[in-house]
């Protein structure tokens, strides 16, 4: 048995859920805030049998789709100069971030 931990990007989360539920996966989703970008984020924790585990990936591949987004950086008060103004930048966000861990043991009560 293989725990897929997936972080997914907040607006693919429903869909995912739902696409997960569809194919009779045991699924846990917790809140989650990413450290980069401080957005939501939402993790997914997915019990699979080892021949599910492709499956698996190609749910989250197929409904978390990475996107262009433009986001203003922040400055330091120590870099701050009155006449600089920051430019937005351009980032890749979306998609998503799996861990795939094998599991010792597994007990439902």
């Amino acid at each position: 048995m293989k725990l897929v931990i997936a972080v997914v990007q907040d607006q693919d989360g429903g869909q995912l859920n739902e696409a997960l539920i569809q194919a009779n996966l045991r699924v846990t989703k917790l809140a989650s805030t990413g450290g980069f970008l401080k957005q939501g984020n939402t993790t997914f924790m997915i019990g699979a049998n080892e021949d599910q585990v492709e499956q698996v990936l190609m749910i989250i591949k197929e409904n978390c789709k990475s996107r262009t987004e433009f986001i203003t950086p922040m400055t330091s008060i120590e870099s701050h100069i009155e006449s600089y103004t920051p430019q937005p930048i351009e980032i890749q966000v979306g998609g998503a971030t799996v861990f795939i861990v094998p599991i010792e043991q597994y007990h439902k009560f």
